[in-house]
């Protein structure tokens, strides 16, 4: 390949990128594709939600006749199975296309290489690797998904200098700057669920939808093992425009009854855990059978200890704003470590301005790998 088709390829692949992104498609994974003739995109589409033609196919139809011939790029392997839709390699070869530029291969066992060596096999011409990297990136969800049969779980939080999320008398509106807000929500907006524990709900009367952006509401998964959320909260009045699940391990059953009456609610039992609280991977498991790729998990500190301390998280991300408390509540806590070399390493962090903020990224060492 030249160094000028490798230019190329990277360019309508980002094309075909800024395509999967509107997308919201899970459990399946975000796709989207571009259909080019002599350097001229004449068709374009992605996978808008599951059920739906895939991203493939939307790209062919909008290029109809003008598809014989052209190169096709497509962020993942395409299906060569029959699912809900038909396998997607059938349609690139009826369609004519001659090359196929592939950003990554698809990880589902029901796929992986098996589309890419059915077009070979019918006599197309497939490149493979074309910004694997940032594909992968904005499959990680879906990776951590058809991998290990869990969500991929990322800790957020706004926190002072010296690392408190609020006051010790609870006052934490607002640490951090509007453009901090507007980033953390545009996470919502990626996500396919976002958690917080009771006592935010109980003390901070969250409403943990999209505003401050353009996007997609997640599901709002409050961990509750008792139940204790009031009617009057703006999450359970909310709730017919945004569904909630109340996630508990023992309580009343008229209680249960009457949360699951109230429309958008729905309360779900898991296992406890040694603390009698929920059990996260249980939960996880349950997420991720209901087809969550993502999960945002904002607090409070007890919440994001628990999935660190069980080696259940990701990745995070701290908005730090340039204030000091002294004193507060800190934004992780669990059982403390005795010894500097038995801490949790984190990896891979980034760091960028925000505003007058700081944000933070990185990985946790247990991560599995996507």
């Amino acid at each position: 390949m030249t160094e000028r088709s490798e230019e190329q390829d990277r360019k309508f692949m980002n094309l075909a990128l800024d395509l999967a992104r509107k997308s919201r498609p899970s459990p399946n994974p975000q796709v989207g594709s571009v259909v080019v003739v002599e350097d001229r995109v004449v068709g374009s589409g992605y996978h808008k939600c599951a059920g739906e033609p895939h991203a493939e196919i939307n790209a062919l139809t909008d290029a109809g006749a003008r598809a014989r011939g052209a190169t096709l790029f497509v962020t993942l392997e395409p299906c060569w199975h029959e699912g809900k839709t038909g396998p997607c390699t059938e349609a690139i070869h009826e369609a004519g296309i001659g090359r196929v530029v592939v950003g990554m291969i698809d990880p589902d066992d029901q796929v992986h290489g098996q589309g890419i060596d059915r077009l070979r096999s019918l006599g197309h011409v497939v490149d493979v690797g074309t910004m694997a990297d940032e594909c992968a990136e904005l499959l990680a969800g879906y990776i951590k998904h058809r991998l290990h049969g869990r969500p991929l779980v990322t800790l957020k939080a706004a926190v002072t200098l010296d690392g408190y999320i609020a006051s010790d008398t609870g006052d934490s509106r607002w640490i951090s700057g509007p453009e901090s807000r507007s980033r953390a929500h545009a996470m919502r907006a990626e996500s396919d669920a976002v958690l917080v524990g009771i006592e935010t709900v109980l003390s901070d009367d969250p409403l943990l939808t999209v505003r401050h952006v353009t996007g997609h509401n997640p599901l709002r998964v409050v961990l509750d093992s008792s139940l204790r959320i009031q009617k009057s909260s703006q999450i359970i009045e909310t709730a017919s425009q945004t569904p909630v699940l109340l996630v508990y391990t023992r309580a009343d059953a008229r209680r249960i009854e009457t949360l699951n009456a109230i429309d958008g609610v729905e309360t779900l039992i898991c296992e406890p855990a040694a603390d009698d609280r929920v059990s996260l991977a249980d939960l996880l498991d349950k997420l991720a059978a209901r087809g969550v790729l993502s999960l945002l998990v904002e607090g409070g500190g007890s919440v994001h200890g628990s999935f660190a301390a069980a080696s259940l998280a990701d990745r995070f991300c701290l908005f730090i704003a340039p204030r000091l408390l002294g004193n507060g509540r800190p934004w992780v806590t669990f059982e403390g470590i005795s010894k500097i070399d038995d801490a949790i390493a984190l990896r891979c962090l980034e760091t960028k301005p925000v505003g007058n903020d700081l944000m933070i990224e990185g990985i946790f060492p247990n991560a599995n790998k996507t």
